[in-house]
């Protein structure tokens, strides 16, 4: 079963802007190569809403009505098998989209992990207005082959790295999603909101939560990252977080 409600400092307000030129993500989302006319012709669709630690956004099956983008928080992304198990498919953080558009019903369960502020929109106008607007339309192109990208690397981390690897990948991703900087612009400290929790980091990397726990320890022990709370890390060096998610030269297990 995956824990997907979070208590502490995460439980914070959501983030609503008043308008798009103060949104946090505007640079990195879905909107981020328009210019202001087509900020204005956004501005007329949107709408936000929020959603409290273990909501449902999206039930798999569900019709697509809307497509949106993160703008506060983080949701989870699983599928639910036929024996009733899930299965913890991606994490979903600021600026990235949901929903396809095209897609009459999603194909996944939505959950919000922390409390989530989603900029929606309708689908169909949305639709419309891709075939209308280049940028939007280049955009989106742009995140699915990141998406891509993204997939194919978790392939790696899920079939060949070591649970120490799969750990300092997750908390390699997290680090750089949260502070949005290059690995070669990693030193720290970093803090990194962990936003799910050791179950669910579990279910995620294939790993048990005993390991996942044992790990953890293991990282901080050797200095990679200091633990301020259950919820949330320092990373002193993310150079040193990178090492640690890397192949091990002798192909051995790392335990």
């Amino acid at each position: 079963m995956i824990q997907i409600k979070m208590e502490g400092p995460l439980l914070a307000k959501s983030i609503k802007p008043e308008g798009c030129g103060d949104c946090p993500i505007r640079h990195r989302a879905v909107c981020a190569y328009c210019e202001s006319a087509e900020l204005e012709t956004l501005e007329r669709m949107k709408s936000y809403k929020t959603y409290e630690p273990g909501d449902p956004i999206l039930w798999a099956g569900d019709p697509m009505r809307f497509v949106a983008s993160v703008v506060s928080g983080a949701a989870v992304l699983s599928q639910t098998m036929e024996d009733g198990r899930r299965q913890m498919v991606g994490l979903l953080l600021p600026s990235d989209f949901i929903g396809r558009p095209g897609r009459e019903t999603a194909n996944f369960d939505v959950t919000a992990a922390t409390h989530v502020t989603l900029c929606r929109f309708e689908s169909q106008p949305f639709e419309r207005l891709l075939h209308t607007t280049p940028t939007i339309s280049r955009r989106l192109l742009d995140m699915t082959l990141d998406e891509l990208d993204s997939a194919r690397q978790w392939m790696l981390l899920l079939g060949r790295k070591t649970a120490r690897e799969k750990l300092a990948s997750l908390l390699a991703f997290l680090a750089q999603r949260q502070t949005h900087i290059a690995p070669d612009e990693g030193r720290g400290p970093i803090p990194i909101d962990l936003y799910i929790s050791r179950e669910a980091m579990a279910d995620y990397l294939g790993l048990t939560i005993e390991t996942v726990s044992r790990q953890i320890s293991a990282l901080r022990k050797d200095g990679v990252i200091e633990l301020t709370d259950s919820r949330h890390m320092l990373v002193p060096d993310l150079s040193l977080l990178l090492d640690e998610a890397g192949d091990d030269s002798d192909g051995g297990m790392m335990e």
